[in-house]
Parts: C-alpha cells; structure tokens; sequence
C-alpha cells in the first residue's frame, strides 16, 4: 500500500507552482514533495516526467525550490534578490539540456535528454523563474495575504490585485475565518 501524501497546489505558473511543494511556510508547514518518487509525480503533472529521482536530486530540487521562494519574495517586496539564490537558479538552469518543441496542437513541450533526467527537469523550473523575475512576462510577483502561508505567487490578474496564492485554499480559509469572527461577534 503507498503512502498518502498531501495533494499538489497546482497553478498555471511552473516556477511559483513548484515553490508551493512547501506550502504553510509561516505556520504547520507540509511538504509536499517528501520522498524522490513524489518529485517524479510532481514532474510528471507537471508535463516534465521522468522515470525515476534519487535523494541527491531530491535535494537539488528543494535547494532550487527554495531558491526560487527566496527570489520571488524579494521581487515582489522589492528587495535586492539574494545573491545565493540568484546562483542556484543560475546553475539550475545552465546545467539542464532539456529543449522546447512543439506539437502538432501547436502547443509547447518539454523534450529531456533522458527519462532519468532529472536535472534536465530542474533547468525547465529554473528557465521559468529566470522569465518571472527577470520581468519577462505580463503579471507581477505577490505574496499572499495568508499568514500562515505568504507563498510568492505570480498575478497575472487583470487588475493585478489578487490577495491569495490559492483561493480554493489560502483564501477560502481567510474568507472562512472571517465568516465566523463576524458570527461570533453577532451572537454577543
């Protein structure tokens, strides 16, 4: 019998989406990608499948993750994005050989070198976080409003002021919560 791991937040952004593999950083954080055989299913939702991940990828992985979160934080308060994540993103992307094709159904896909790759993988991740912060792409970098989870996300909403990273999670709950402080003040 497998294990039963946390479900994916899956958003339309790769690079956001993969820093929410660590979700609730402020609060009980759930790690959603806790063993190799998670990546290789969070890959493969992701249309970056491989067959297989080590626990040295594994790490490679959380590292870039992290590096991305560290990044897109910074940008989206404005700060200076830190040098050491700036590097890991860097080498996460210049170390992958993976390319874009395109398909009959005119869409983009990803093509690794090999369905072992997992480095290949990480480049895509990293290329795409290189786009968002580099300011390559219509939206902006938000946080969200969430105390508990503050994940940087990417807003490409048209007025550009969304408050949540997931409003099926993070903002449901805020809403939710709000919904019974006013009932309980109601009742007194």
């Amino acid at each position: 019998m497998r294990a039963r791991f946390p479900d994916f937040r899956l958003g339309n952004v790769l690079a956001t989406s993969f820093t929410g593999t660590l979700s609730e950083r402020h609060g009980n954080a759930v790690e959603r990608i806790p063993t190799p055989h998670r990546l290789v299913d969070w890959l493969a939702v992701n249309g970056l499948a491989v067959d297989s991940s080590t626990t040295a990828q594994l790490a490679l992985a959380r590292e870039l993750r992290e590096s991305i979160h560290a990044a897109a934080t910074a940008a989206a308060i404005q700060d200076p994005l830190p040098a050491t994540a700036v590097q890991v993103i860097n080498d996460r992307s210049s170390q992958g050989r993976a390319a874009a094709v395109l398909t009959s159904d005119g869409e983009r896909r990803w093509l690794l070198s090999s369905a072992s790759c997992v480095e290949d993988a990480l480049s895509v991740i990293a290329a795409d976080a290189i786009s968002i912060l580099a300011g390559e792409r219509d939206g902006k970098l938000a946080l969200c409003a969430s105390p508990t989870c503050q994940a940087a996300f990417f807003d490409t909403s048209q007025s550009r002021t969304r408050k949540w990273c997931d409003m099926n999670t993070c903002g449901n709950r805020q809403k939710k919560a709000r919904f019974h402080a006013n009932q309980s003040t109601s009742a007194k």
